[in-house]
């Protein structure tokens, strides 16, 4: 990982990109809105009390979000990630935004309670822009050992997430990637 001068830690740097890539096409992920996805993140939001709610697949330039759930529609939605042309919520997000690379790169969930409390991420874009003060997301780990993406959920206020919090979004990961499985006709021990 690569610092950036200003003191704020730059998005790590991602080998495995390309092959994510490829992994993701062979499963028909990661560019365009999946109903399902959408559910998953809405109960996911629901089950947390978070008011957004993301599946997120990273390529090289950017995060993706086939599964989106934002409380309030409309105006948060949309601040959410960059302007949309319709009233829909744009599901695209530039990939030196918010924490997710990080989960990808570094395959571990990631829970903070409280952006500002850790230096290396209240630099973050999301904070200044958007508001963004809580984050919590896991890893997608596909069968195959390639990390797709991530589940995560954000909060404009500080979270208590603590311990129940990474055990529930580590949980919820799994439980999607048993769907991504099941889709692929590959089931999966729970």
């Amino acid at each position: 990982m690569n610092a950036e001068p200003a003191g704020h830690l730059l998005t790590p740097v991602d080998q495995e990109a390309p092959r994510r890539m490829e992994r993701l096409r062979e499963l028909g992920l990661g560019d365009h809105p999946d109903p399902e996805f959408d559910e998953f993140a809405r109960d996911l939001g629901t089950t947390t009390g978070a008011p957004f709610a993301m599946v997120n697949f990273i390529d090289e330039t950017r995060q993706y979000f086939a599964g989106l759930h934002a409380a309030a529609q409309g105006q948060a939605a949309n601040a959410l990630a960059e302007p949309a042309a319709t009233s829909e919520p744009d599901r695209i997000m530039a990939r030196d935004h918010g924490y997710c690379p990080h989960v990808v790169v570094r395959r571990l969930p990631l829970v903070l309670d409280d952006v500002c409390d850790y230096p290396r991420f209240a630099g973050n874009p999301v904070v200044d822009t958007i508001g963004i003060r809580s984050y919590m997301g896991a890893p997608l780990i596909d069968r195959t050992g390639m990390t797709l993406g991530t589940i995560c959920v954000v909060d404009r206020e500080p979270r208590p997430w603590g311990r129940p919090g990474l055990e529930l979004i580590k949980q919820r990961a799994a439980e999607l990637m048993r769907l991504v499985h099941r889709r692929e006709g590959i089931e999966t021990a729970s």
